[in-house]
């Protein structure tokens, strides 16, 4: 009867495999770290064998031969000269193991920041912040801890007790043959036990991860709990949270300290069976052929407990592998991919640059039968949508609320994949976005309005003048120099869409964004601001979400969404 195997099983193992490999991997970025830890840490380890028989001959000339203290200089050098540098190999293993684990996490934060990057800012308008937190917070510090903890442990059990087992073969065949039939039962007892910890340790960053997003995200809305008075009931939904956090931690501590006492049970049974050989040897109870001298029994007992320790060793930091592999489940869920495995977000493709072939400059942006759709699986808002954009060139984009314009931006400076069609800009154009919510930090106006890498103060100015923010930045205390809060805090949603397209003119564009870029502003404020547009960046084509009739006819044609159709604007541009 044939077996099939378990596609489950067979999935889970394959996934367990493949992100073995790229937590692997993220220690390559330190790969001189890791080199010079795994070689001090063996070479530590192989110095317990001069070790070893420096105290064995030492004890047995004075205990066994009494020759006393006469002639023993050398050994004590020697003995003193491997403490000395295990001491040191010991220091400088620790040090560069700390390193690797700085190195590890360093690198996947930089590829959790590449990956957050390359999916967009309309996909992690979706997520929770405190969870995408926890990428670069425990799950970093579990990748580190699988470096410098179980990988160095492995390397040195991979190293270490194959030449300890040799060296006390050599010496006595019997005790190397029971260490070497007892260890088997130190690896096999790890994986019994350490079963469950992946599993506990995932639920337990799941845990963390969700407190983290509940407690930043009531933190946020803290003026909103107050105000419909549900600050209690908030308080106890963190108590909830922080509870299930340490029921889930306290698991994997379960764990754990089940892994260390079946290993130090089995290793302590270990060397004890060899103590009782040569126990029995030394009382005469084994044939003669068997017995132990005192020399050699003594070196096989000192290093029959360091044969064990380096799986000891690996047994205690076997949850950690179990954590980096619960943490790297947990990226890949969030990601939905392990950060550069995968090939990059969609951007959009540049724009073949035909010759001109008249007057008439060539296109800046061209859409071809374009279709989008809000989310995937969505039915698209619009589809065969077409048209060009040249240098100096306005479009409008007009339609009611929901129609697809802040999507048709967006998908245009490449956060959106498209259904059907293609988005070409011409290659080596600058592109500036002015967004409805422009994200501003906790920093000056000014700070806000550097992101945009404009060094001079002239041109800074300039651009804060053309977007009408020195008219509301001269009432304020200390004007451009005044600091606004998180998400602009402090400012209208007026203001802070001024500053966001400020910071798009900083860029210099030759294609310009804008989405509701007069929203909330007075008839007078949406006049200068269009005029002073127009002098600031005379040849740079403009695309603009809105639903003004001042800034339809400013911009002089209008597509129509979602019929695709592009017309005049009615009446005379201000």
């Amino acid at each position: 009867m044939a077996v099939t195997a378990d596609p489950a099983a067979t999935d889970d193992q394959d996934a367990r495999v493949r992100r073995e490999r790229w937590l692997d991997g993220l220690g390559d970025a330190a790969r001189g770290a890791r080199r010079l830890a795994v070689a001090c840490t063996v070479a530590g380890g192989w110095l317990l064998l001069p070790q070893a028989w420096a105290i064995a001959v030492l004890l047995d000339a004075v205990l066994a031969r009494g020759r006393g203290l006469d002639g023993t200089l050398p050994l004590f050098l020697l003995l003193g000269g491997c403490l000395a540098t295990r001491a040191v190999l010991a220091w400088r293993a620790g040090i560069a193991a700390g390193d690797l684990a700085e190195g590890v996490r360093q690198e996947l934060r930089r590829c959790a920041w590449a990956a957050l990057h390359a999916r967009g800012p309309r996909w992690l308008r979706r997520q929770r912040s405190g969870a995408l937190a926890e990428l670069v917070l425990s799950h970093a510090e579990a990748a580190g801890d699988y470096h410098a903890g179980y990988r160095l442990a492995r390397a040195e059990v991979a190293w270490v007790p194959p030449v300890l087992l040799l060296a006390v073969a050599a010496a006595d065949l019997v005790p190397g043959l029971l260490l070497l039939f007892a260890a088997p039962l130190l690896p096999v007892s790890m994986a019994l036990v350490g079963w469950g910890a992946e599993s506990a340790s995932r639920a337990q960053l799941a845990e963390l991860a969700r407190m983290g997003g509940h407690f930043a995200d009531r933190l946020r809305g803290l003026g909103l709990i107050r105000l419909y008075g549900r600050g209690e009931a908030e308080l106890a939904g963190i108590a909830a949270a922080a509870e299930g956090l340490r029921e889930r931690s306290m698991r994997v501590l379960r764990i754990v300290f089940l892994s260390s006492a079946v290993l130090e049970f089995f290793a302590s049974l270990s060397v004890a069976i060899v103590a009782l050989y040569f126990g029995l040897g030394y009382l005469g109870m084994l044939p003669l052929e068997l017995a132990p001298d005192l020399r050699t029994g003594l070196f096989c007992l000192l290093l029959a407990p360091d044969f064990f320790a380096p799986m000891r060793r690996l047994g205690t930091h076997y949850h950690d592998r179990a954590a980096a592999l619960a943490a790297a489940a947990e990226v890949e869920d969030v990601l939905g991919r392990l950060p550069g495995v995968a090939a990059p977000a969609h951007a959009p493709e540049p724009a073949p640059e035909p010759p001109a072939t008249g007057p008439r400059p060539a296109p800046l942006l061209r859409v071809h039968a374009l279709a989008l759709a809000p989310e995937p699986g969505a039915a698209p808002l619009f589809e065969g949508l077409e048209f060009e954009l040249r240098p100096g060139e306005r479009l409008a984009l007009a339609g009611p609320s929901g129609c697809g314009k802040s999507l048709l931006l967006e998908a245009i400076v490449g956060w959106v994949a498209p259904l059907e069609g293609r988005i070409a800009i011409a290659g080596g154009v600058r592109c500036g976005h002015a967004g409805q919510r422009p994200w501003l930090f906790q920093d000056s106006l000014a700070g806000n309005l550097r992101l945009a890498a404009a060094q001079d103060a002239g041109d800074l100015h300039a651009a804060a003048k053309a977007a009408q923010v020195l008219r509301f930045a001269r009432q304020l205390p200390r004007g451009l120099d005044t600091p606004v809060g998180e998400r602009g805090y402090g400012l209208s949603g007026g203001e802070a869409r001024r500053v966001a397209l400020a910071r798009a003119l900083l860029r210099r564009p030759q294609l310009l964004l804008l989405d509701e870029p007069t929203a909330f502003l007075d008839p007078g404020t949406e006049a200068a601001l269009l005029e002073a547009l127009a002098r600031h960046a005379p040849g740079c084509a403009v695309l603009v979400a809105t639903h003004s009739p001042r800034v339809m006819r400013w911009a002089g044609r209008v597509l129509d969404l979602p019929s695709g159709r592009i017309r005049p604007a009615l009446g005379v541009a201000p």
